[in-house]
């Protein structure tokens, strides 16, 4: 074929040219996608306006369309926007006019229609020929200005005309009226929000542009939307707001009432925004003839002009509010908005954040202010320097006209003017073109008034350009006369969706006494039933155990704390303390197993309280040190029990023989004390235990004594005002300061911490304690006794101490547990007796213990071993 091309035309070979197939597709592809991108379906970031809904607005206003003037012939718009600047079809201009006359389309609608112009039921307008339109008045702020140079233009399809690039958009439209399109690659759906607010966050943005996005929506709440209904849940408007991505769930306004008695009806007064009723309406129909939506017994629509009003009646063994939720399951009554933020900055595509979108609005009046300004500005010089001419005719009046009335011709009038009077060739004009009347005294006043104003203005104009400040107050102002003119109430309200609302929004964040009994029995109880009584008293009822049943753990937590809870075979469970079930001071509680999936078979042998589990830096600078009968310790990052799981985690391997005793939550850096029932204590620093994973084992902390022999508690100590709090099974305890106990290297013996004797009994709790914190105190038998640390003056380390609580028979210390000190709480007196290494009750005896030396330990350290 070609070879017979060329025997026809020798030369044409020269104009065949070979392209890659590949390589043109893509290239036209992608010059269709940006024309698509930039010249169709998505917004300007200025004025919120795609091209078609500019060349309509701007071909009324070439029409002369203003709102108090009168209406035009649709077809007459759409042919003028079409022959001029839009060379597309006629139905895609009358819709995109159509939509912004619709007020259940625009929350702030831009053109006044008149005739048929569809309904919120999806009934299509009228022909063109059929309808008329105008402005709205609020149109008209989006194009005041756009005849003072404040805008760029560009030449239309044809190059016989220019079309704005841009309208100089008084109100923030983008915001206000939202857009929506599809482009190739990418969308952008924005959605409306109220005028009201998007100034006030404008008016916030422009007083601080450091301004965060948190801040702006104090102003802004979320999108308004034309048809009301409801925004169910605060997190999809949010996360449009700082991020320009987010999904806003939209719901119907329902109310169920009550009629005929006993009947009850769901009433919606208002839609979800985009939503057909009329499809809505005849889809929910179907549903409940399918049977996939129970209790509807009759669907009626009972709008009018003057609102939306959609009866759902309720057959008589149905529940409304059941059936409401149902309809909100499964029909457009809920439906979901997928804000997506893209807009043309500078011509390029970008996802915007609430922020981003006030600066390009603030910034585009910025610049349409300054070339007004300067526009105004050239037109005052313009007019002062004629003004400047006239007046100097009339200062010379009569060799004025004696010069005109000498010359040959209009031009060497002027030519006389300008060389014997030194005015310009426009002076001299002016000059000429002034009637007789001008000469008249009342005429030569009005001009010199019209010239001082205009000097005045001229200086006022030129402070404008020299100080941005008093750009912003004009921006300010202009913003604050469009929200008196058009502001309104939001249309659509905002609640918190269930999701959002959890159990501690209903819960009042205070402090309670959690108490778990050695059963395995757990309540929460207000802090205020516990009054603070003198050491020595009697105490007071804590709890009505059951048989052989005795309160084993004491604590003081806030009721939105985390508690994770360690149980006797290392592993950890997690519960917010306000679902703790909450009881009385003498209630039983209720069984651990039933709120927690513990193992029966196993007890709770410590627990933690936590402030969050969301804040990284808390949990990454946060340890959490365990220890076992044994005198086995283990360090582990905080961070590695942030993950709550339902059937709880493995917290520490624990060996053959031996339990969980003690966790506590330190910061890497604390003092570390043990224990043993024998009383003997030891103290190493925290830095000297490694962290381990989960699933470790731990080292040697503390060598017992012998094979009865069993640590009974751990203390972290951070603060130098901490002393060292022990108290034996019978009722005896002491304070020391944790100087006392010397350093030593960890899995050593330790050193005598309490001289324990018959009277005495065996050591049962150590705390870290402050005289700003007051002590609990439980025993066997269910009595409380709270009392000031304050109280107890330190002693020395192996003195017996004094009496902390006074035992009935064989009654023993179960547990103790400290609290932040009360000074409003009723200061009871109680008696207080001292015993001595002795047992002779004589404060003189107790002195001289106190001032006793520290007894060495007569056990060598062990040597160390880390066995993980």
């Amino acid at each position: 074929m070609a070879d017979e091309i060329n025997n026809d035309n020798p030369h044409k070979e020269d104009r065949i040219i070979s392209i890659n197939i590949d390589e043109e597709m893509r290239s036209a592809y992608i010059d269709y996608s940006m024309s698509v991108i930039v010249s169709r379906a998505l917004p300007d970031v200025r004025d919120g306006l795609k091209p078609v809904h500019r060349r309509v607005l701007y071909g009324m206003l070439d029409l002369g369309l203003n709102n108090n003037k009168p209406y035009k012939k649709s077809a007459r718009i759409v042919g003028e926007v079409l022959g001029k600047y839009h060379p597309h079809g006629d139905t895609s201009v009358y819709d995109a006019m159509v939509r912004m006359a619709q007020e259940w389309s625009l929350r702030y609608p831009f053109v006044e229609g008149q005739g048929n112009y569809g309904s919120i039921d999806g009934d299509q307008p009228a022909a063109m020929r059929y309808t008329e339109a105008r402005l709205e008045k609020i149109a008209e702020e989006m194009l005041a200005d756009i005849n003072k140079d404040t805008i760029d233009y560009q030449l239309n399809f044809d190059d016989s005309l220019e079309e704005p690039t841009v309208l100089p958009s008084k109100i923030p439209n983008l915001l206000v009226n939202g857009a929506s399109g599809i482009a190739v690659g990418m969308a952008t759906n924005m959605p409306p929000h109220n005028l009201t607010e998007v100034v006030n966050a404008t008016l916030a943005y422009i007083d601080n542009r450091e301004i965060e996005v948190a801040e702006l929506m104090q102003h802004i709440k979320g999108p308004d939307f034309p048809t009301g209904g409801i925004i169910y849940g605060y997190d999809g408007a949010k996360s449009a707001f700082e991020t320009g991505r987010g999904r806003i769930v939209l719901r119907a306004r329902a109310e169920i009432e009550v009629y005929n008695n006993d009947r009850e009806r769901i009433i919606v007064s208002e839609i979800p925004y985009q939503v057909n009723k009329a499809v809505m309406i005849e889809r929910t129909a179907e549903l409940v003839n399918e049977k996939k939506l129970e209790g509807i017994s009759a669907i009626r629509d009972e709008s009018n002009r003057e609102g939306i009003r959609v009866v759902y009646e309720i057959k008589r063994d149905a529940n409304a509010s059941i059936v409401l939720n149902n309809l909100y399951k499964y029909t457009s009554l809920q439906t979901s908005f997928s804000v997506n933020n893209i807009a043309l900055v500078h011509g390029r595509p970008m996802l915007l954040n609430l922020k981003d979108l006030i600066h390009h609005f603030v910034e585009h009046r910025h610049e349409v202010v300054i070339r007004r300004t300067k526009y105004e500005l050239a037109e005052a010089e313009k007019r002062a320097h004629i003004l400047e001419g006239l007046l100097i005719a009339l200062d010379h009046l009569d060799e004025v006209i004696k010069l005109i009335r000498a010359s040959g011709t209009p031009d060497e009038a002027r030519e006389g003017l300008m060389s014997q009077f030194g005015l310009s060739d426009i002076q001299a004009r002016a000059i000429l073109d002034m009637t007789l009347r001008r000469l008249t005294g009342l005429e030569r006043d009005k001009i010199k008034d019209e010239y001082a104003a205009l000097m005045k203005q001229i200086e006022y104009l030129k402070s404008v350009l020299a100080d941005e400040g008093l750009r912003m107050q004009i921006i300010k102002d202009e913003l604050a006369e469009i929200l008196d003119k058009y502001g309104d109430e939001r249309k659509t309200e905002m609640v918190h969706s269930s999701a959002e609302m959890q159990t501690e929004d209903f819960i009042e964040d205070e402090d309670v006494v959690i108490t778990i009994s050695h059963e395995g029995y757990i309540k929460r109880t207000a802090l205020t039933e516990y009054r603070r009584q003198a050491r020595g008293g009697k105490g007071a009822i804590g709890s009505n155990s059951r048989d052989e049943d005795f309160i084993e753990h004491l604590l003081i937590a806030s009721n939105h704390n985390y508690m994770l809870f360690f149980t006797e075979a290392g592993r950890c469970f997690w519960l917010r303390v306000f679902e703790i079930p909450e009881g009385t001071r003498t209630s039983k509680g209720r069984a651990i197993q039933n709120i927690i999936n513990i193992p029966k078979e196993e007890k709770i042998k410590a627990y933690i309280k936590l402030r969050t589990l969301k804040d990284q830096e808390y949990l990454e600078n946060n340890f959490i040190i365990m220890c076992t009968r044994k005198g086995t310790i283990k360090k582990t990052s905080l961070e590695a029990y942030s993950r709550p799981r339902a059937n709880g985690i493995n917290a520490i391997n624990i060996n053959e023989g031996d339990s969980l005793l003690e966790a506590n939550l330190t910061t890497g850096s604390s003092e570390i004390v043990m224990a043993l029932k024998s009383g003997r204590a030891i103290r190493f620093n925290e830095s000297t235990v490694r962290p381990m994973g989960r699933t470790a084992t731990g080292v040697r902390g503390i060598s017992l004594a012998d094979n009865k022999d069993e640590v009974v508690g751990m203390i972290s100590i951070d603060s130098p005002e901490t002393t060292v709090l022990v108290v034996s099974e019978k009722g005896y305890g002491k304070r020391t300061d944790i100087d006392d106990y010397r350093v030593t290297n960890r899995g050593g013996k330790g050193v005598k911490t309490l001289n324990i004797t018959d009277k005495t009994g065996n050591l049962v709790a150590i705390k870290g304690v402050t005289d700003q914190e007051d002590l609990m105190i439980i025993n066997r038998s269910g009595v409380i006794i709270r009392m000031a640390v304050a109280e107890l003056r330190v002693m020395g380390r192996a003195t017996q101490g004094v009496r902390l609580i006074t035992l009935k028979g064989n009654d023993e210390i179960a547990s103790v547990a400290k609290i932040e000190h009360d000074p409003e709480e009723d200061n009871e007196t109680g008696d207080t007796e001292v015993v001595t290494q002795d047992g002779d009750n004589a404060g003189a005896a107790e002195d001289a213990a106190n001032k006793a030396g520290e007894e060495p330990a007569t056990d060598a350290p062990a040597p160390e071993s880390d066995n993980e």
